[in-house]
């Protein structure tokens, strides 16, 4: 199993889709929030995914088309 931490931003249309879910779902993919700041206008969630290297990256760009911006973390997100 492989592990990615990625930030996503979402645009104002995107945030009250279930994207996050939706990425667990079809990718067989394990999502851990570790940061959030959701607001109507944007929101943006610090992720950990974990799955298959081929999953990460097939749900990485699934969520890039549908208009979500990914950014690779590295670090600890939780303690700064």
């Amino acid at each position: 199993m492989a592990n990615q931490r990625v930030k996503f931003t979402f645009p104002a249309a995107l945030v009250p889709q279930p994207i996050i879910y939706n990425l667990g779902q079809r990718f067989n993919l394990v999502t851990n929030i570790r940061r959030a700041d959701v607001r109507e206008e944007m929101g943006w969630v610090i992720l950990e995914l974990e799955g298959d290297d081929q999953e990460i990256r097939q749900g990485v760009a699934w969520v890039k088309s549908v208009g979500v911006r990914v950014d690779p973390i590295s670090g600890d997100v939780i303690e700064g």
